[in-house]
Order: structure tokens, then sequence, then C-alpha cells
């Protein structure tokens, strides 16, 4: 997608280089408690093919820092690291360049932001990570029951429609979507393929909360598409059968 020219400053993720080297892959979300076996994980699955990155949320970070985390990984491996700071972009919209700055400053490539805290911080957290030189992963729907407001939560239903919108049309490719909930994903990717034309779909409920590969990448009909699977493989007895296993599947869809 070619460069958005928004509120004055101009932003556009065909600038940001490719992220992975496959368009079908899994990207292990390493939701372990330990520095040693966010270590062992990695050298366990990192020279499998489909391993295309790793996810790492914000227990690790703030136990161990960020910078420590993505230097053990580059002692391991030259994939890219996505932090997910479970949630950010949901404080004032000054914030961004703050958090943006830590993150890059960090080394990590690629931040997943969930703007729930209104469209203003959604443009300024964007505009941020661009700038910085990351780029920008956007969800909008999660997992778990009880989110929406149709379902008992808090959320407006069309909520996430109206974040991946503004992820859209402010240059974003990447877009996280609940991989256990195929309909809805085939819906995500009707409404964000009218702007974006090479969207790229991350999926995390995968394995342990009932998504399933195959019926997750079907819903985007051919798209990139990338499985986030935690204890699913953290937690096998036998981590690297497991996500061989996960990675046979999504390389059939290349």
């Amino acid at each position: 997608m070619g460069q958005v020219l928004k509120s004055n400053f101009i932003i556009g993720g065909g600038s940001m280089g490719k992220l992975f080297h496959l368009t079908q892959g899994v990207i292990p979300a390493c939701d372990v408690s330990t520095i040693e076996e966010f270590k062992q994980l990695i050298e366990r699955t990192c020279s499998i093919e489909g391993i295309v990155g790793y996810k790492v949320g914000c227990t690790l970070a703030l136990s161990y820092g960020l910078p420590k985390l993505t230097e053990i990984a580059a002692e391991q491996t030259d994939l890219p690291l996505i932090y997910d700071h479970q949630k950010a972009g949901t404080d004032i919209p000054q914030m961004g360049d703050k958090f943006a700055e830590v993150c890059a400053k960090a080394g990590v490539k690629a931040v997943i932001i969930f703007p729930q805290a209104g469209p203003a911080t959604e443009k300024a957290f964007i505009k941020a990570l661009f700038q910085s030189g990351l780029v920008p992963w956007v969800g909008g729907e999660m997992t778990h029951e009880k989110y929406l407001r149709g379902e008992g939560g808090f959320l407006v239903d069309d909520a996430p429609k109206e974040m991946y919108n503004i992820g859209a049309e402010y240059g974003v490719e990447y877009f996280v979507v609940p991989g256990n909930k195929p309909a809805i994903i085939g819906e995500y990717n009707t409404l964000i393929s009218k702007t974006v034309k090479e969207p790229k779909f991350c999926m995390p409920g995968i394995g342990s909360q009932g998504g399933e590969i195959r019926k997750a990448f079907e819903a985007v009909k051919g798209k990139a598409a990338y499985a986030i699977i935690g204890s699913a493989i953290y937690k096998s007895r036998d981590v690297e059968r497991a996500a061989s296993r996960f990675c046979e599947e999504a390389l059939e869809f290349l």
C-alpha cells in the first residue's frame, strides 16, 4: 500500500520493508515465566521451517526488561521480535511517542496495539510507531468471551471495525484478529481488504483456546496469515514436535 497523508504527516506500511520471510507461518507467543524458559523456547523452535517470529508480552518485559529480551533473542536467531504490551494504545495520545521510542530503542521490530481508548489515541500511536521505524499491528476483537457489548462485555459491537478501519486508512498492514472465530475473521478480511491491498492477518486463539489453523487461514482466502500460538507449544511435553505440527499446517497454505 502506498503512503497515506493524514493530519499533515505521512505514514505508510509499504515503507517499512518486509517483516517476515514467509507469507504464512507460526509465531510462538512467549508467555513463559522465566528468561531461561524464554531462551529455551527460542532455541528449540527457531530452526523449524514455518516459524517466522516471536511475540513477547508485558510479563517478561516487566520482569527482565525489553532490551534484555531482544538481546537474548538475537543471540539465537535473526527472526523478528514482536512486542505485545497487553494492551498498548489505551493511553492518552501524547504517550504514543514515548511508548514508540522505548520499543524502538529496545530493538523489537513490531508492536501490537489494541486502541480501545479511541480514535485520537489510535492515530497518534500508529503515527509514532511508524516514525520510530516500527511496524504497527492493530487489534480490535479479542479471543475471549464477554468482550463486546452484545455478549456481555464493555465495548460496543462495532468498535473493532472502527479500530481496523482507522488502522487500514493510516497505512497499517498487519491486523490482529481472533483465530478461534473464523466467521468473524472472514468479516474483518472483507472489511480491511477494501482499503488495504495486501493485508496480513495475525491470529491468536489457535491451540488451547480452540482455534484451528486450517479454519482460520481459510477465512482470509489466501492472504498472508500467521498463527500466534502460546501454551499449545511452550507447555507441550515435546515443544519441537508441537511447533513442527503447527508449522506443517500453516505451510500447507503457501
